[in-house]
């Protein structure tokens, strides 16, 4: 390639001291067509279709730039969406945790509330068979008294 350079391609030059710099290897180009070499060097890259092209090649960006924003309008959107909905999932979340709290605590409550039940249920269970008892020593003192008035009454005679 004699001469001629690919836009693009770095070449050698000096630094501030005055020393040469070297020119760096093209990066993988190796081969730079000679009409786009010419062109470079002559300073007409884009200047030949310039204005014919400018208009389109401004239409496509803008095009090409609207349908990104477009994109990333419906990704944010997209995204805030699924956001909103986590949070509200973790809220779900953070108040099932209360509420199982506030039915363990409840359970524990209605636990001893059942236990002091079942221990007045032993107790009235002890009262009443005192209570039997009792009323059998009653009877037998009824029947033991009408035994008494009967004799009474025959003695009285």
């Amino acid at each position: 390639m004699s001469g001629r350079r690919c836009p693009g391609e770095a070449t050698g030059g000096q630094d501030s001291h005055g020393d040469t710099i070297p020119a760096a290897p093209a990066p993988s180009r190796l081969f730079c067509p000679p009409a786009l070499a010419v062109a470079a060097a002559a300073g007409y890259v884009g200047r030949a279709r310039g204005k014919m092209a400018a208009g389109g090649a401004a239409d496509a960006q803008a095009r090409f730039g609207h349908s990104v924003k477009g994109l990333l309008t419906e990704k944010v959107t997209s995204c805030g969406t699924d956001v909103i909905a986590l949070t509200k999932q973790v809220l779900k979340g953070s108040r099932s945790a209360e509420l199982l709290g506030q039915a363990a605590r409840n359970m524990v409550m209605q636990e001893d509330a059942i236990l002091h039940s079942e221990d007045s249920l032993r107790k009235m269970a002890i009262i009443t068979t005192h209570l039997q008892y009792q009323q059998e020593a009653i009877q037998k003192n009824v029947e033991q008294s009408s035994n008494l008035q009967d004799q009474l009454s025959h003695l009285l005679k």
